[in-house]
């Protein structure tokens, strides 16, 4: 696989763009759909893990929702974005952010502990690339936290069945590059010097985004992708989050 071309950087950075206009629609506090919630306080929770007191930096950390709560519990918290429109609104509450992409990440080697990437990776198609950068900027026994999207799960068939999600009134999901890279495959595409310590799964038995709108049926799924997001069911995680060591000096 190659680097994306300047034309191609150019057409993710346009959807991102129009996307920041509403990505926080179903994110905000108190919103009734409680699945963005979900996904985002399991990511949350495994980068504080790894993360508190130290050095964290989220590579596409998009309108900073994310990143404002990793700040909460890290010495420093900082976040690349290629999308100016996302990145206005992430500097809007504060945060430490520059533009950049995870394929060329501005920052000398060996400067955060903790080098994470959520609803990323899955966008880019030289992964080898990214991770490789994800790794340089990361210290010796220091920990990259990658999030793929699996095809083995029902987040996986519903993509691959249904139709592509709306961002806008005029542009769909099926517009942007779009990867998945099943759990077995992962250690392939390491680069030196790292291996996969565990991993985490996130919507394992949510069979549906909107399931989450149920009240009572929110409550169980909650519980039920609690209990088995670390263990072996972890494997069939919409989203697989590889906790990735880099080996020490």
């Amino acid at each position: 696989m190659t680097t994306p071309d300047r034309g191609g950087l150019d057409e993710t950075r346009a959807y991102y763009d129009e996307f920041s206009k509403s990505y926080e629609r179903h994110r905000r506090p108190n919103s009734a759909d409680g699945y963005h919630a979900l996904v985002d306080d399991l990511e949350v929770d495994l980068t504080a893990r790894y993360g508190a007191g130290k050095d964290v930096l989220e590579c596409g950390c998009g309108t900073g929702l994310i990143l404002e709560r990793i700040a909460q519990t890290a010495r420093r918290a900082a976040g690349i974005d290629l999308s100016p429109g996302m990145l206005q609104r992430a500097r809007e509450r504060g945060l430490e952010v520059q533009e950049g992409s995870v394929t060329a990440l501005p920052f000398e080697d060996e400067t955060f502990d903790v080098t994470c990437s959520f609803k990323v990776l899955a966008h880019v198609p030289n992964i080898g690339l990214a991770l490789a950068e994800m790794a340089r900027v990361t210290r010796p026994g220091g920990v990259i936290l990658a999030e793929f999207y699996n095809p083995h799960s029902f987040r996986g068939l519903a993509k691959r069945l249904g139709p592509a999600g709306r961002i806008s009134e005029s542009t769909r999901e099926s517009a942007v590059y779009t990867r998945f890279d099943a759990p077995h495959v992962l250690p392939r595409i390491l680069p030196p010097g790292t291996k996969i310590e565990t991993a985490r799964g996130i919507r394992i038995v949510t069979p549906a985004a909107f399931a989450m709108r149920v009240p009572v049926v929110r409550g169980m799924l909650r519980t039920a992708e609690r209990l088995l997001c670390d263990t072996p069911a972890a494997r069939l995680g919409g989203f697989y989050v590889a906790v990735i060591r880099k080996r020490d000096a």
